[in-house]
């Protein structure tokens, strides 16, 4: 099955083509948005979070606790259907998420793997360093998931990004 990524506009489009059985928002936490029908709200994880991969005053930071929530609502994925990720553009929060999704699933895969099948997914993607290295200590990965990251680069700048998936599976 497929973790799908797009950004805050694109959402009732992808859950409407894809049929998702769950939804991940990433949004300010002044901006984010109720459950889109039909998903039940249980199945809707949304995270209050900004933009930021380093302390800023008035934005709120990544913390383990937002990550491990991440972890263990994914965990809670069956599989059956595909998962939507998004954040304002579709670039940076939720490429992060899906990146970490996949990891998670995917434990005795090569890290740059999974990156590159990101980078090649979407030229845009620019995941969020801090989620990434949050998730990383969470998973145990020894800095492998940062360092995947750090060696695609970062993408190409556009407003929004075009919706894209990853494979939940490698």
């Amino acid at each position: 099955m497929k973790i799908i990524v797009c950004p805050l506009s694109l959402v009732p489009a992808q859950v409407e083509a894809h049929q998702p059985s769950h939804l991940i928002t990433l949004l300010d936490p002044d901006h984010v948005i109720d459950t889109p029908p039909p998903l039940r709200p249980e199945r809707h994880l949304r995270i209050g979070v900004n933009d930021i991969s380093d302390p800023t005053d008035g934005l709120l930071l990544a913390d383990e606790e937002m990550v491990q929530r991440i972890l263990d609502f994914g965990a809670t994925w069956d599989e059956s259907a595909p998962i939507v990720v998004h954040c304002w553009a579709g670039i940076s929060r939720s490429t992060a998420t899906a990146f970490i999704l996949a990891c998670e699933r995917n434990p005795e895969v090569d890290e740059r793997d999974i990156a590159l099948a990101l980078r090649r997914a979407s030229p845009n993607a620019v995941p969020n360093r801090r989620l990434v290295a949050i998730a990383d200590d969470l998973l145990g990965r020894q800095g492998r998931m940062v360092d995947a990251i750090a060696a695609i680069g970062r993408g190409d700048y556009v407003y929004e990004n075009t919706p894209f998936h990853l494979p939940a599976r490698f």
